[in-house]
């Protein structure tokens, strides 16, 4: 979508926003609320099969009151990418979001931007930086923060304290409310665990798993030190659902629970080899749950279709009856929701480019009920696969392990270096440990799902479909492995390059130009009022047309909204932001600066604190 386009979105959903707002009670539309857990592989939730009892009852009990999705997956394997997908309904080679670094200047819209537009009341708890393609974004309000502290991310009363916020602004700003709640665990640091298996963190959650009896993953193997990490690892899963409590007894505490579509659902698998950072079963199998009273069946399962994250956005949009914006990759699912039969979900398509630290390793893979296919062009027998997990005591024991162990060691190789294409029999082999795609007995499904590979990758302009085409010339992958790699140490380079500019000017104290313009706010401001913002300048000819950034801001420096105008010469700006009732903080500020971008600014100015008035 463009910005022409984008404009168009947005007015087409202010009339749409005010004839739904206008409907009667009856017809209102509901809450939404999503949950989401961090770093939590499918099974280890009791109600997909988890082998150990005791993880997760109140997840389980969700799903006792709700439907679960049996084929539902996530993008991507790590969670940047992978939150950034949930919420725009695009592929990571449309959002241009592929790894850990913000894109300033989308052209598509955010969940945020649409339900805003909308009438909801949108607000978020953790994972903000990871949520949106830059930070801050223009969220109602950022629950991590209550009375301008930042609130413990492993504590389950603050979850229920920032839910309940979160319900109160809405019901303040009469919205309903659509709020993103995201729970730390079991995201590493774990449950920390001493030589006895007893708890020395400060958030013990409600039941501690032994490492004697914790299951072990197919994808690794037995061994003290991974059973203690995995016990660490499942103890910090009962973590996240006492944190999930909170949040439901917080809705419920509110009395809006009966109103309110629940959508549960982890971003990846567990930060463990073979899981996170990839894209195997395991690392994006999700345990999705929707919970909509009076419409989903309780207790249900759904095994006729596969949905995955970029499904998420339409979902919510179809459910809250705002209209969709263009361009989606993904479609809704609400359809299924509904009982109903829904075609063309027989197969998902994942997508993984780079990790935190810009380290390139594209794969890409397809997977049906069944099967599941997968490229990896980064694999040349001399690249060596990079990912957080080999921080972990499992990558270290496995690594041990292999010096003595052949199979072991042939794990460790696979693991390291990889192969330019793996096919599994998932309904089997779900730990992917037989590669089939030398097999003769599967050369109708391997050709099946690589057909459907290389029409997803047209048909969503991916630019991996011409290393994927020549997948049989080493060297037309490395090439490619090679492309991708030099733009992201491009892009870490500019970055680091903006960084020295900008710590120079400060080491520097660089002089600007004053002259350029005067800025002229009110002393207060009324809450729901516009805040009218008068700009004066004076820009020599030699500068031409210039940017100018108008940025709303809380007192706690949260960005509140922003506007960009273009002007030239001598004149005057006048423009109107406003202040939202739902505003907690007794101040906002208005910070600008003219130029293509804040590094490169010719001139910053902020207005200091502007009161609120009641």
């Amino acid at each position: 979508m463009r910005p022409s386009q984008t404009i168009c979105f947005f007015f087409c959903l202010s009339l749409s926003a005010t004839a739904l707002l206008a409907e009667d009670s009856k017809n209102a539309r509901p809450n939404i609320l999503i949950v989401t857990v961090d770093d939590m592989s499918c099974d280890s939730v009791g109600a997909f099969g988890c082998e150990l009892p005791g993880t997760t009852p109140n997840i389980d009990k969700l799903a006792a009151r709700g439907m679960r999705y049996h084929y539902a997956h996530v993008q991507v394997g790590n969670c940047y990418p992978s939150r950034n997908v949930m919420f725009s309904g695009r592929y990571p080679h449309n959002t241009d979001v592929e790894g850990f670094y913000q894109v300033k200047n989308p052209d598509y819209p955010h969940l945020v931007d649409a339900m805003k537009a909308g009438g909801y009341f949108v607000a978020i708890r953790g994972k903000a930086s990871h949520s949106t393609p830059y930070q801050p974004y223009a969220w109602d309000s950022d629950l991590s923060l209550i009375d301008g502290k930042k609130r413990d991310v492993k504590n389950a009363q603050s979850y229920y304290d920032s839910t309940a916020l979160g319900i109160e602004l809405a019901n303040s700003a009469q919205k309903p409310f659509c709020l993103n709640i995201n729970i730390s665990d079991p995201h590493k640091p774990f449950v920390k665990l001493n030589a006895a298996g007893e708890v020395t963190d400060k958030n013990t959650p409600s039941h501690v798993f032994r490492p004697d009896k914790v299951p072990i993953p197919g994808f690794l193997f037995d061994h003290p030190d991974i059973r203690f990490e995995l016990a660490e690892y499942y103890t910090s899963v009962r973590r996240a659902d006492d944190c999930f409590a909170a949040i439901i007894k917080a809705l419920e505490d509110s009395g809006q629970a009966d109103n309110t579509v629940i959508m549960f659902l982890s971003d990846h698998g567990m930060p463990l080899p073979f899981a996170k950072t990839s894209l195997w079963h395991h690392s994006t199998r999700t345990p999705w749950i929707v919970c909509w009273p009076g419409v989903t069946q309780p207790g249900t399962v759904d095994q006729a279709h596969m949905i995955s994250a970029v499904d998420l956005m339409p979902t919510l949009l179809e459910i809250a009856k705002i209209a969709p914006p263009e361009g989606f990759d993904g479609h809704s699912f609400l359809p299924t929701i509904l009982g109903k039969a829904q075609p063309d979900r027989e197969m998902v398509f994942k997508v993984y480019n780079e990790n935190s630290g810009g380290n390139r390793s594209p794969m890409r893979s397809v997977e049906s009920k069944q099967f599941g296919y997968l490229f990896n062009p980064w694999s040349d027998g001399k690249r060596i696969f990079k990912t957080a997990t080999t921080g972990t005591k499992s990558f270290r024991a496995m690594k041990q392990k292999a010096e003595t162990d052949e199979k072991i060691a042939a794990r460790l190789k696979l693991f390291q270096y990889g192969v330019p294409e793996e096919f599994y029999d998932y309904e089997t082999d779900p730990d992917a440990l037989n590669n089939l795609i030398d097999n003769p007995k599967y050369a109708k499904e391997i050709e099946k799902h690589r057909a459907a590979m290389k029409k997803f990758m047209q048909e969503s302009n991916d630019h991996i479909l011409e290393a994927f085409v020549q997948r049989n010339d080493p060297a037309a992958r490395s090439d490619y492995v090679d492309q991708v790699q030099a733009q992201a140490d491009e892009r870490r380079k500019n970055k680091r390059k903006k960084n020295q500019l900008k710590n120079s000017r400060k080491n520097k104290k660089q002089k600007q130009d004053s002259k350029l313009f005067q800025l002229t706010v009110p002393k207060q401001i009324q809450r729901g009022a516009n805040l009218k913002v008068i700009i004066d300048h004076q820009l020599p000819t030699a500068l031409g047309e210039q940017k100018f950034h108008v940025t709303l801001k809380s007192g706690d420096g949260s960005r509140i909204e922003r506007i960009v105008k273009t002007a030239k010469g001598s004149g005057k700006l006048e423009l109107s932001l406003n202040v939202p009732t739902s505003q907690t903080a007794q101040t906002v500020s208005i910070a600008i600066f003219v130029g293509e971008n804040y590094s490169t600014n010719l001139l910053h100015r902020n207005s200091g604190a502007i009161a609120i008035t009641k």
